[in-house]
């Protein structure tokens, strides 16, 4: 009997995996992972679970992975819910709950697929592998990462790898992820002298400087983007003084920024530009400025090729759809999967991940197994 991705997100549903909780998601998929003959490895860290899941030899000559995660984001307000966050309702043709979409239905997709495959078309000298995080939403340095060190000191491999995050837009199939936009936040602290503001010429006032500096990174143009990525974007997202008080200059302001950036530019030179600014305004108003930056990704591409081919043939097969290959959107753990191997994304459509109330069509899901079911024929056809 084919399996029921239907069923099995309505049961990874009901699992409170808010992160880093496990909330038994992981060991529910092991256990039906295990009976389809998938060798599973716990592969946890830093208190995150991780499974790793591999059907065939490690040996062999093509290994198709699929990436993603069980964990999700807090339900918010709990009463603003119209159904229990964690009771994977279904009504109306819809399924409910925290993880519906983002992303329990595309694991359930992928796992259902996975399992259908290897029982009714064994591929010979073919593995298929599932790397499942429990850390996605969160720090993201105990989760995916962690699996793929795992797997690197274990001598486990994927050729390729299929991230099912939710990537389509308006309707299932119209986008496929070939590549993400570089995350960078930096975060500013001005000093100066504190005074009265009826002496400034006794004080050293760092706000004109940060004000200085934040415009200045504002209006920058940091490039004009290129093939297939949109030009970089800095927002200013926010600055603060702490001051109640009208009649005292502060003695410090912080501000921080955070950059999209395409593959013109990386982590290490946008630093340098970040601090060559700070330094001049800091020259410039006499006040210190710290700079300190936390990347949270690299911008990556994988080239469209046989890969992308091979996920929009399947997908315009099955839905008629024609996707686009695209680079837009935040970051997602491909950005640790593209060092390991060629990597795609491709899943449902997001309209309510992370909102109150997040449901999925069934539809869709039942679509998206069928999509990763034709994806695995082709790949070991």
């Amino acid at each position: 009997m084919p399996t029921d991705p239907i069923a099995l997100t309505a049961d990874l549903i009901r699992c409170p995996s808010v992160t880093p909780e496990e909330g038994g998601a992981l060991s529910l998929l092991a256990e039906r992972l295990s009976a389809a003959g998938f060798e599973c490895y716990r592969a946890d860290r830093g208190g995150v679970a991780n499974l790793f899941a591999r059907w065939g030899p490690k040996d062999a000559a093509r290994r198709f992975g699929f990436n993603g995660h069980t964990d999700v984001v807090p339900v918010g307000d709990a009463a603003a819910w119209s159904v229990p966050p964690f009771g994977g309702q279904r009504r109306d043709g819809q399924l409910w709950g925290r993880g519906a979409t983002d992303m329990k239905s595309g694991v359930a997709a992928f796992a259902a697929a996975a399992i259908d495959f290897v029982t009714e078309s064994p591929p010979e000298d073919g593995a298929v592998i599932l790397a499942i995080t429990g850390d996605e939403e969160g720090p993201a340095v105990d989760g995916t990462a962690a699996l793929l060190d795992w797997m690197e000191a274990r001598g486990e491999s994927m050729s390729v790898c299929l991230v099912g995050e939710p990537t389509s837009r308006e309707r299932l199939g119209d986008t496929v992820k070939i590549g993400r936009r570089g995350s960078l936040s930096a975060f500013f602290t001005a000093t100066g002298v504190q005074g009265h503001s009826a002496y400034p010429h006794r004080a050293r006032n760092p706000l004109p400087a940060m004000a200085r500096l934040m415009d200045r990174l504002a209006s920058a143009t940091l490039d004009g983007g290129t093939e297939h990525f949109d030009p970089s974007t800095l927002a200013v997202v926010t600055i603060d003084t702490g001051n109640p008080a009208t009649n005292v200059i502060p003695a410090s302001c912080r501000a921080t920024v955070n950059i999209r950036f395409n593959d013109t530019h990386s982590g290490a030179g946008l630093t340098r530009w970040l601090e060559a600014q700070a330094a001049e305004v800091a020259a410039a108003f006499d006040v210190g400025i710290e700079t300190k930056i936390k990347l949270s990704g690299e911008a990556f591409l994988t080239p469209p090729g046989s890969l992308s081919d091979l996920v929009v043939a399947a997908v315009e097969a099955e839905t008629g759809v024609r996707p686009e290959l695209s680079t837009s959107g935040g970051t997602s753990d491909a950005r640790f999967v593209k060092d390991h191997c060629p990597v795609v994304e491709f899943g449902l459509t997001g309209r309510t991940m992370h909102q109150v109330d997040e449901h999925v069509p069934e539809a869709e899901v039942v679509a998206l197994k069928a999509i990763y079911g034709r994806i695995l024929r082709d790949y070991f056809a």
